[in-house]
């Protein structure tokens, strides 16, 4: 059996395709459905089954679509309420898939629903875990509802030791989430590959015996996550179709300036120093990262016209892809070419945290504002900064003391998007474009809350 990983950086999260060298299966396949036939195609061999672990609160899923364009069997958890046909399966059942055998195991906790598959084929077993069992942790547990989150924590620990119970030590782990998705409930490893002997020496749901231990710890770490996950659960439930990934309609830069008079986000692509170095005046700035649709879904609320800016046009269509896993579809515009034209005529200055301090001391008009996430803050924060989460500042912009503002985060990145809304919205700002764990203590000093 050959394991093919596909991993969506994007959201932290991976799929994989499993064959027997004849046919194939695939487990939470992402939106974007046509890697996968990429890969079935360099294969040479035929899709036959698609299977969810759940039903999915960070993503919408391309199951359905890639089931329905191949012909393959989609699998779904019998006990979840889609409004479309699939084949229901539940905990204990094995499924024949060429000759290989998926083995259904129920596994409560990030959902209510969750199923881990274990699958076999001559001497090699793995477990595809969806958003239980992660490298190191496990999926969080407050997603569906916040009356459940207790529940839901207890049925995870219990989940991932019943799964792990039966299974030997050799038994590689295959998980959807805990490679940057907001869906792990907390610090996963970071490595590549786990097997079920390295997360019984090591995960946080295996190394304790105390469930109130480790439900008084999971609930700690859990922190605020995307407005967008809100949306996914329903789409998917309702059954996604496939994406229009075609190109982004050209607007020329009178359209662009219109749509920024009108209110609407126009969001500049290019570097964080590119655009301080020059921009129009009331776009937004995200740079183009692994993290762009996760804060663009963030910001914006999905039904809300988004034109794009870049001076490259695969910039634009490496969000766009992006963007559609999130179930943002076709962005409303795109205009390439901004640097160096009389366009750009906005303006503000980078500094580090050196230039910070300096600025800091030497005037009482201006404002240190940190926009990382509440439990970054209580980890270590500059003393008598103001703290306004990125996620939370268009709506809480009045609060931001009157001056200039000295923006942060915990490397630039976020500090630059929030820089640029404060900028939209006609204060002075400074992007500190800095790592906050090697700069800020030195020459700013740094308390716990």
């Amino acid at each position: 059996m050959q394991v093919h990983t596909i991993s969506t950086p994007s959201l932290g999260d991976r799929s994989y395709l499993l064959t027997d060298g004849e046919v194939a299966l695939v487990v939470d396949p992402q939106r974007d459905v046509d890697r996968v036939h990429a890969l079935l195609d360099e294969l040479g061999v035929t899709l036959v089954a698609v299977f969810e672990t759940h039903i999915h609160n960070d993503y919408v899923t391309g199951g359905l679509a890639l089931a329905r364009e191949t012909g393959a069997a989609y699998h779904v958890n019998a006990a979840d309420p889609v409004a479309f046909e699939r084949v229901g399966v539940a905990d204990g059942q094995v499924v024949a898939v060429g000759a290989m055998r998926v083995r259904v195991v129920a596994t409560p906790g990030h959902t209510p629903t969750h199923l881990s598959y274990v699958v076999e084929h001559d001497d090699r077993v793995v477990a595809c875990t969806g958003g239980s069992l992660l490298y190191g942790s496990v999926g969080r547990t407050d997603l569906v509802a916040a009356e459940l989150t207790e529940h839901l924590t207890r049925q995870q620990f219990r989940s991932v030791r019943r799964l792990v119970a039966g299974l030997d030590d050799a038994v590689a782990v295959l998980p959807t989430h805990g490679f940057g998705s907001f869906c792990s409930s907390g610090d996963t490893t970071g490595a590549d590959t786990s097997t079920v002997g390295q997360e019984r020496d090591l995960n946080q749901a295996l190394v304790m015996d105390d469930e109130e231990r480790f439900l008084q710890q999971l609930l700690a770490g859990l922190d605020a996550y995307p407005t967008y996950y809100a949306a996914m659960a329903p789409r998917n439930l309702a059954g996604p179709t496939a994406p229009d990934l075609s190109p982004v309609l050209e607007v020329d830069s009178s359209e662009v300036r219109r749509r920024i008079h009108a209110g609407e986000w126009v969001v500049d692509l290019r570097t964080r120093t590119a655009f301080a170095d020059g921009h129009l005046a009331g776009s937004i700035n995200l740079e183009l990262s692994d993290e762009s649709s996760t804060y663009l879904g963030w910001l914006v609320p999905l039904h809300e016209p988004v034109t794009l800016l870049s001076d490259d046009a695969g910039e634009v269509a490496t969000l766009q892809r992006q963007l559609v896993r999130i179930g943002l579809e076709r962005p409303a515009g795109q205009h390439v070419g901004v640097t160096g034209t009389p366009d750009a005529d906005a303006t503000y200055p980078v500094a580090d945290f050196a230039a910070a301090a300096a600025l800091l001391a030497e005037r009482d008009d201006v404002v240190l504002l940190d926009t990382r996430r509440s439990l970054e803050w209580h980890q270590a924060h500059v003393p008598g900064a103001v703290h306004v989460p990125l996620h939370e500042l268009p709506a809480r912009l009045g609060e931001v003391p009157d001056g200039e503002v000295l923006v942060h985060c915990a490397s630039g990145y976020r500090a630059s998007i929030a820089a640029s809304l404060l900028a939209r919205a006609g204060r002075r700002v400074v992007l500190v474009d800095d790592e906050f764990d090697d700069h800020a203590a030195q020459h700013l000093g740094v308390e716990k809350a």
